[in-house]
């Protein structure tokens, strides 16, 4: 009789405590880890393993769990030997079983970096360096460098990268969005190319290319690109001069103050279309999509020229001919002036 109560009484205390401890293990594993606080991230480089993590996650005030739970937790998760490099996402809110998910399913920290339509190589350059953590190769890099990096020697960079948004990890260096993004433009140019309408005053892709470049630094209208390429379209096909404002900015680099002066258009350099026939010999900006499908599906029209209304909102006036154009061009100053007048009004202490 002693032996069976003896022996109840350990069944129950091994019960009691094997209950104990399944609560213990899922309490730490489904339970946010203590010490863990948002915008932190764990580390994982080649060779690491759960001994090696460990310690890193207790320098971060992590102090969630002993060595056997996570070995256990490894285990159940199948994250044992699976552990993936790369940058984990920590927060307050994170579980140690969701943690060796992550790092055994590798899903890593992903940061987004955005090329801007319009933007040219000394803008892409720029943004590139002030991204925090990415890896920086660039400043010792001319460009004829950086395309040779890309196995694109001899060719400009301008122009050739798609302005798109472009996820990259930790590890990632500014070249590899680089050819990320040259390998998206290289695509879509060659779908813009190979959908062309018939009979463009265009050699190949690249002049497609650099009128496309040319249409997106001069309206940010959506519904005027077409309309604008029509312009240069016909100009192209009749020997006119492009003559477009833009052109010469790019060709005056840092020069240009803000403000383009007359000597400025007469003023001649190879981007300045105002003095040189044809289109400038590379593009002067990174097109969007919409500029690249409107460089090869031009508007149909009689439309030679086009000039801003002046309002503000961004869009411009078409006409046929120069008589036409001279007429909108002085609306456009009045409108101008007027508008500015107002605001200094507005401004102008009562």
């Amino acid at each position: 009789m002693k032996f069976r109560t003896l022996l109840l009484l350990l069944v129950l205390i091994a019960a009691a405590a094997a209950g104990w401890a399944w609560q213990r293990y899922h309490a730490f594993a489904d339970a946010p880890m203590a010490g863990a606080h948002d915008d932190a991230s764990l580390i994982v480089v080649r060779g690491d393993n759960l001994a090696k993590l460990l310690p890193k996650l207790r320098t971060q005030g992590i102090v969630t769990g002993d060595r056997l739970l996570w070995q256990v937790l490894a285990r159940e998760t199948g994250a044992s030997g699976r552990i993936q490099t790369g940058e984990y996402a920590l927060s307050a809110a994170t579980t140690p079983r969701a943690l060796l998910l992550a790092m055994r399913d590798g899903k890593v920290v992903r940061r987004n970096f955005t090329i801007v339509d319009g933007w040219n190589m000394r803008d892409l350059r720029a943004a590139l360096g002030k991204v925090p953590l990415l890896r920086q190769t660039l400043a010792g890099m001319d460009d004829a460098a950086l395309m040779e990096a890309l196995g694109q020697k001899g060719q400009s960079p301008e122009g050739r990268f798609l302005p798109e948004t472009y996820a990259w990890t930790r590890g990632d260096s500014d070249l590899d969005i680089l050819k990320r993004a040259y390998a998206a433009m290289d695509q879509a140019l060659d779908a813009a190319w190979a959908g062309r309408v018939e009979n463009l005053p265009l050699k190949n892709r690249v002049d497609a290319l650099i009128l496309a470049s040319i249409i997106e630094k001069e309206t940010g209208v959506g519904d005027e690109r077409p309309r604008i390429a029509g312009v240069f379209v016909r100009r192209l096909q009749t020997g006119m001069r492009l003559q477009t404002d833009p052109t010469v900015i790019y060709g005056m680099g840092s020069s240009y103050a803000g403000n383009l002066r007359r000597v400025d258009l007469d003023t001649d350099t190879p981007y300045n279309t105002y003095t040189r026939d044809g289109l400038p010999p590379t593009p002067i900006a990174m097109p969007g999509k919409a500029a690249l499908w409107a460089a090869v599906h031009p508007a149909p029209g009689d439309a030679l020229y086009f000039v801003a209304v002046g309002d503000g909102s961004g869009r411009h006036v078409f006409t046929h001919s120069y008589a036409e154009h001279s007429a909108a061009v002085r609306d456009y100053i009045q409108r101008n002036r007027e508008r500015l007048q107002g605001a200094s009004d507005k401004a102008a202490p009562k």
